[in-house]
């Protein structure tokens, strides 16, 4: 697949740079990364005083070894007192807004949590946090932390954070904004630097892997929280015999401490892929919550959350069961050592026992035989083997190196204090909830992905898409019709045959299709599952676009930025049509100088680039860089180039022909694996060629960095690069009057 790819950041990076903006926010962007061109003085720097590391992680360490149940401490908690009235500068802007600003730093933090003591916003005002590697949360208004007068704000990496509050000529004076601690990371429990993410035991599952396909919704209702700024533990939404969606959170009572006005809630931060660990999305949170009950007697806690989670987070309300039944398995779903979160199983009977100190009325794991939990995993939830919760984790010593002994606060034992807010009406036990759901009926088939189809498909006359088929009703279907249409013709049809269990989704390869030249729109949709009437159309459908370029050759657009890169964004068009081929920005800001290069496969034909600067002052020239853009032709040749020197948008045309003659016979009989690769790769060739093989290496720049000879007759040769540096290549093959053209990526 031919994706955008940038010179001065890991993907990961580029992640978490651009997925804080949802943090229990309302939108907007600070003035702060513009302060220069605003005029903005640079925000006041206050710098919190220097932590002991070794002498919190030796204290934490003792209390691991006792057993004593705790929050997973990742921070030291330290008071302050900074204000509107006593700390940071006030700027005036030109409408008669006011802008205060203030900068804190905590040297060599691994991340920074800011609390707000005392947080009253008026209307139109909001807050924004940010730090200089370009991740902004905010902005926050009076409806972040609603009937409270206190905010916590998830933690960011980075060892200093700025804080800029905006507020309205009408209400100025009526807000109050006082930073009541800063946390001083020295855990990385966002998986960004220090450590990589699966730092927890090695034994621990990810709840993507086939171990959590049976608890898909309970999944969704589990949330890593921070504690009091310094400390994490996990909790999970619960649903009441209304099913109205009262974000009711359960979580153990030992977690407590503090205000829970000032708690984040993380849902959602689970790894794409099983193995290896990858990063999801950092960015769904709530923040603060009211204590509603408290127990020591089964170490329970129940909260309601300020406000419920956006749909867009797409969470399940669990069920429960109150009965005191002893279960016959239990699973368990967890962010074990601040980690992304994880699943554990047990097939044997849960007992009922009496454990801790304070001593609460729990229930028994004996041994898992999948998973553990860990420091971290306090509060999360246990649930039995008809999906129903039945208690959250008090304490015990199970680990990667000793699997046993873990115990749960018992839900019926909880259920006196709990059953005002949960309700009496619904028996001893009810199923989740899934607010974005629909009422369950027994045959609902639909689509959840489509997949193996390129954004860019290159030389290619066909595609085989893959489609994500998932059972959202009742009952089991083992046969359901996928059909399919391309560019809005006639459909076609094509039998999937199962079974598949409700809940549980199956892969399911479409056949071959024929795709034209430009841009092609695939619609997928499923019908008739076991035959029957599907119950709920509404998630039958999925749509995917992508551009095919049959003959195709590579081009590069090469954009250099300047030091706003926040503000520029680009688009390729072919010429006389305003279907989008491809796109990209914005950027991380301070990288002035920096090349972003884009490769498409394009066929013969017109095409315009867009530039954009959201500004409105180019991208060049003067203090803030001299950035400029080119396209650049598989041979390295300038199809077309454009200064930055513009207003808000610039655009060029380039146009390619004689685009693929005689390059099938090549094209067809070359690959090269490994893929990425140190720089030393194997060449293979369907049939040997009558005449040499020439190979020319150009760089993400369109210049020449290498040049092999391959002897003419061999079918399999082994190619050594191993003398460039990291980064994306071109490799141009030719033989005679054939011509093929690879991409490879070196990675060390």
């Amino acid at each position: 697949m031919l994706r955008s790819f940038a010179l001065f950041a890991s993907l990961a990076g580029l992640l978490t740079a651009s997925t804080l903006h949802a943090q229990v926010s309302f939108g907007g962007q600070p003035y702060g990364p513009k302060a220069a061109k605003l005029g903005l003085p640079n925000a006041p720097l206050v710098e919190m005083p220097a932590v002991e590391v070794d002498a919190f992680m030796a204290e934490d360490a003792v209390r691991e070894a006792q057993n004593i149940p705790a929050p997973y401490r990742f921070g030291a908690p330290l008071p302050t007192d900074l204000s509107l009235e006593n700390s940071g500068a006030w700027h005036q802007l030109s409408n008669g807004d006011r802008v205060w600003r203030l900068e804190v730093a905590c040297p060599n933090a691994l991340n920074v949590t800011l609390i707000f003591s005392e947080y009253v916003i008026p209307g139109g005002a909001r807050v924004f946090v940010y730090n200089r590697l370009g991740d902004v949360v905010g902005g926050f208004t009076a409806e972040s932390n609603p009937g409270h007068t206190e905010l916590g704000v998830f933690p960011m990496r980075g060892d200093r954070q700025t804080v800029e509050y905006i507020e309205p000529a009408t209400v100025a004076g009526q807000g109050r904004l006082r930073i009541g601690q800063v946390t001083h990371g020295y855990r990385d429990i966002l998986g960004d630097q220090k450590k990589g993410l699966n730092d927890s035991g090695p034994c621990n599952i990810n709840v993507i892997c086939p171990e959590g396909d049976d608890w898909r919704d309970q999944i969704r209702s589990v949330a890593m929280i921070v504690v009091g700024g310094s400390g994490a533990c996990t909790g999970q939404l619960l649903n009441n015999c209304s099913s109205d969606g009262t974000p009711y959170f359960l979580t153990a009572n030992h977690c407590l401490g503090g205000s829970v006005t000032s708690w984040s809630f993380r849902f959602n931060w689970d790894s794409p892929t099983c193995t290896p660990t990858t990063n999801g999305p950092t960015n769904q949170t709530v923040s603060g919550a009211t204590l509603l009950v408290n127990s020591a007697g089964s170490d329970v806690a129940l909260l309601e959350l300020s406000s419920a989670p956006p749909s867009n987070y797409n969470v399940y309300y669990s069920g429960w069961d109150h009965s005191g039944d002893q279960p016959t398995a239990q699973t368990g779903i967890h962010h074990p050592s601040g980690d992304i979160k994880k699943i554990s199983h047990e097939e044997d009977n849960a007992t009922q026992v009496a454990w801790g100190s304070p001593s609460a009325q729990c229930w028994n794991i004996p041994s898992w035989d999948s998973g553990t939990t860990e420091p971290g995993s306090s509060g999360s939830g246990l649930w039995d083997q008809n999906g129903r919760l039945i208690g959250q984790l008090y304490g015990g010593a199970a680990s990667c190196s000793f699997n046993f002994d873990d115990n749960y606060g018992r839900f019926d034992v909880s259920w006196p204090l709990l059953q005002q807010y949960l309700g009496v009406s619904c028996g001893d036990a009810i199923d989740g909830w899934d607010p974005n759901g629909t009422s369950q009926v027994p045959f609902d088939a639909g689509i959840t992905s489509i997949s193996q189809i390129d954004e860019n498909v290159c030389n290619e006359s066909s595609i085989t898409p893959q489609v994500t088929i998932k059972n959202f009703g009742s009952s089991a279907f083992n046969t359901v019709t996928v059909n399919y249409e391309l560019n809005g013709g006639a459909p076609s049809a094509a039998t999937f045959n199962g079974p598949v269990s409700p809940g549980q989704t199956a892969n399911f390869t479409l056949p071959t299709i024929t795709v034209a030249n430009g841009v092609n729109t695939l619609l997928v949709y499923t019908s008739d599952p076991n035959g029957q009437t599907d119950g709920n159309t509404a998630n039958d459908d999925r749509q995917t676009s992508f551009n095919v370029s049959n003959p195709g050759a590579l081009v590069t657009l090469q954009v250099k930025l300047d030091d706003y890169g926040s503000e520029t964004s680009w688009e390729l068009t072919a010429q006389g049509s305003s279907t989008v081929i491809d796109q990209g920005g914005p950027y991380q800001d301070n990288q002035e100088g920096t090349i972003i290069s884009t490769l498409f496969c394009l066929s013969n034909g017109c095409y315009t680039v867009t530039l954009d600067d959201a500004f409105g002052d180019g991208i060049c020239c003067g203090q803030y860089g001299n950035g400029d853009y080119w396209v650049i032709g598989a041979e390295g040749d300038t199809l077309a180039n454009g200064t930055g020197d513009f207003n808000y948008s610039t655009n060029v045309t380039f146009c390619l022909e004689n685009v693929g003659v005689n390059e099938a016979a090549l094209e067809d009989g070359l690959a090269i694996w490994p893929n990425p690769s140190t720089g030393q790769f194997e060449l293979q060739l369907v049939r040997p060629m009558n005449s040499t093989l020439q190979l020319v290496v150009l760089d993400a720049l369109g210049r020449l960095a290498a040049q092999r000879t391959l002897s003419a007759g061999v079918s399999r040769s082994s190619v050594d690069l191993g003398e460039l540096t990291n980064g994306t290549y071109t490799l141009q093959f030719t033989s005679g009057s054939l011509r093929s053209v690879r991409r490879l990526v070196i990675r060390r």
